[in-house]
């Protein structure tokens, strides 16, 4: 499917996601989060696909955040109203892509301010360069957001400190905090990605969705709690392979 403001390119079981606005440093507008929302819906729905890769066209941003010049005229022309169901919709669309059912791995080709960063902070995995950067912006503009997301990525005393102070967070110190897993060369930065990408859509796509699913379910849960969901699971919903499925190259070997 053709989008205005986001393309789509299928490869090896990977569904990479560009946001395409490079003119604005792929500032979020309506139609882009649309798009965004309806293609992350396409590649959960496709069978062939294991793992979502998000992106922004160009080297300079991965998304400069939300188009200002869209909410002035929004401001202007929609009453408060309507502002107020387009921003819940905007909201849940972000929840959704956080608690996507297939692994979304970002490809952050440089900076991740506002919304971008807000986009960035719902994603598993992030592969970085040296353009990329993060700004958690919303204290600096009299907003809110990132509560629920940047703790579970940074944990909350580095989470606070980022949104408390809206300050830039270079690549290097991103690596550091582990709001990066990968930190590679810009040149390298789209063969690292796929190479986590493409590992992940190799493994049976039932277990790794069922680990994403409870590692989010048991965000909240103590120890005995996590034990109990993922036996439950394991017993009552989906049983892990045997010994048969699961080895067959290493029992076709004579376990050599």
């Amino acid at each position: 499917m053709e989008y205005e403001h986001v393309s789509v390119e299928n490869e090896a079981g990977v569904a990479i996601i560009r946001l395409n606005r490079p003119e604005v440093l792929n500032a979020m507008n309506h139609v882009l989060n649309v798009n965004l929302h309806d293609a992350m819906v396409a590649a959960n729905d496709d069978d062939d696909i294991g793992c979502i890769v998000i992106t922004g066209t160009g080297e300079k941003a991965f998304s400069a955040g939300g188009d200002i010049h869209e909410q002035r005229e929004d401001a202007r022309n929609r009453t408060e109203e309507e502002r107020d169901a387009r921003q819940a919709e905007h909201a849940r669309w972000i929840y959704e892509l956080s608690a996507s059912p297939k692994p979304v791995v970002g490809m952050m080709n440089g900076l991740a301010y506002g919304g971008g960063a807000v986009l960035a902070s719902c994603l598993d995995i992030r592969v970085g360069c040296e353009n990329t950067k993060f700004r958690f912006l919303a204290a600096a503009y009299g907003r809110i957001n990132c509560t629920w997301t940047l703790p579970n990525q940074v944990g909350w005393p580095k989470a606070k400190e980022l949104l408390f102070t809206a300050r830039v967070v270079g690549a290097e110190e991103a690596f550091q905090i582990g709001l990066l897993n990968h930190l590679v060369p810009a040149n390298q930065l789209r063969a690292k990605t796929m190479e986590v990408a493409q590992l992940i859509a190799s493994n049976h796509r039932s277990s790794v969705q069922a680990i994403k699913g409870l590692l989010l379910q048991d965000m909240t849960k103590d120890l005995d709690g996590q034990f109990v969901n993922e036996k439950d699971y394991t017993t009552n919903v989906v049983k892990g392979f045997g010994v048969e499925e699961a080895f067959p190259e290493f029992l076709a070997r004579k376990g050599r």
